[in-house]
């Protein structure tokens, strides 16, 4: 069996008496709940990857599918951990007390269940992980293939990190370390809040490496892995609404404008923008088109940004070689829509409303996983 503690509220390192020896390099936790379609696969993907077996770790949040037991197949038992049901982050941070991760390894690399490894994932990662240099880092995210939905999400990681997270990693200003690709150096986790109430904790953990200062966040665009996306439209808006919510508790929490960094500067122009943005599709053009002036502005505006929005998603098909992502184009629309509306709600029921201050400890991804075929998607 799985070592079990779901009866042990006290959960500490091994203590020994025996000399220090040299941390290993860097150790893989993958946390879950409920994951048996995915567990197996996203583990021997690692493996596959390059991340030695005796490394990895996966700490099973109180599944009732057999996950642990899953996991077991590939792994050994003593690298299986099942604990209370703690929510993702209290699951990760049982994990690292038990397994003693701070004082074994330099570094820690946490990635989502159904996360899957392109070949020499781990070699490209470790390679550039420079503990005098950074204090965290990620790599490249890329969408698996399913649905429409995820042919949107290739062309959002695309443009996201070919152009904007490089740009994020020269200016020092990277807002979040995405949960399927989240690497820290273990000498600052004693200085991370791991317990967050915010309801996307990857977000709120890199907004405390930029205001504790502990140092620069790593991209590594060579180093690709690849995630589930929603099922349906209806699971996607569960996503983004818990994203973007997320989003308005971290700058809130974290008085993001207030903090005089370069993170509080490029959050702040970011927010600005959107709003700007709003305030001309809600109030500027409706205006126009009450005066009778606007109607060549609009189409104008229009065509503008159908050739923009489609470059962008040429740009996403070329860059992730999926040349299925155009055939889905015209429903980028009603998600990119999405995305706005939820945005705005979002920050009507955090900022304005104070909603959501506080968040229930657990996760779920019932209805969310699928079984997928490694070769089809690496």
């Amino acid at each position: 069996n799985s070592i079990n503690l779901l009866h042990n509220p006290f959960i500490g390192g091994l203590i020994t008496d025996m000399p220090a020896i040299p941390k290993r390099k860097m150790a893989l936790i993958i946390p879950g709940h409920n994951e048996a379609l995915v567990i197996q696969d996203t583990i021997k993907s690692a493996i596959n990857a390059g991340q030695p077996i005796q490394d990895i770790y996966m700490v099973d949040d109180n599944s009732d599918d057999g996950t642990a037991k899953l996991a077991q197949t590939v792994l050994k038992p003593n690298h299986v951990l099942s604990v209370t049901r703690s929510g993702k982050a209290g699951a990760i941070m049982k994990a690292l007390k038990y397994w003693d991760i701070a004082n074994n390894y330099e570094w820690v690399h946490i990635a989502d269940a159904d996360s899957m490894f392109e070949s020499h994932y781990f070699a490209e990662f470790t390679s550039h992980l420079d503990p005098k240099k950074y204090a965290a880092a990620t790599g490249y995210v890329k969408s698996l293939k399913s649905n429409w939905i995820s042919k949107y999400r290739a062309y959002e990681y695309s443009f996201g990190q070919e152009i904007t997270r490089c740009l994020q990693h020269v200016l020092g200003v990277i807002p979040v370390i995405p949960g399927p690709t989240s690497c820290y150096r273990t000498d600052i986790l004693d200085q991370l809040d791991f317990m967050t109430t915010n309801m996307t904790e990857d977000f709120d953990l890199t907004l405390q490496i930029h205001r504790k200062k502990l140092g620069r966040i790593l991209f590594i665009p060579s180093a690709k892995t690849l995630t589930q996306d929603p099922k349906d439209y209806k699971d996607y808006v569960k996503q983004v609404s818990r994203w973007y919510r997320g989003f308005w508790q971290g700058v809130v929490e974290r008085k993001i404008g207030f903090g005089f960094q370069k993170i509080d500067l490029y959050l702040g122009y970011q927010i600005l923008e959107m709003f700007a943005y709003y305030m001309n599709i809600l109030i500027l053009f409706p205006i126009l088109l009450l005066r009778g002036n606007a109607v060549f502005a609009l189409a104008l505006s229009f065509i503008v940004d159908f050739v923009i929005f489609f470059s962008s998603a040429l740009f996403g098909s070329a860059a992730h070689r999926r040349a299925d992502v155009l055939t889905a184009f015209p429903l980028f629309y009603i998600l990119r829509l999405t995305n706005m509306v939820i945005y705005l709600k979002a920050f009507v029921e955090v900022v304005i409303l104070k909603q959501f201050k506080i968040h229930q400890v657990g996760w779920s991804t019932t209805g969310r996983r699928y079984k997928i075929s490694q070769g089809s998607n690496l």
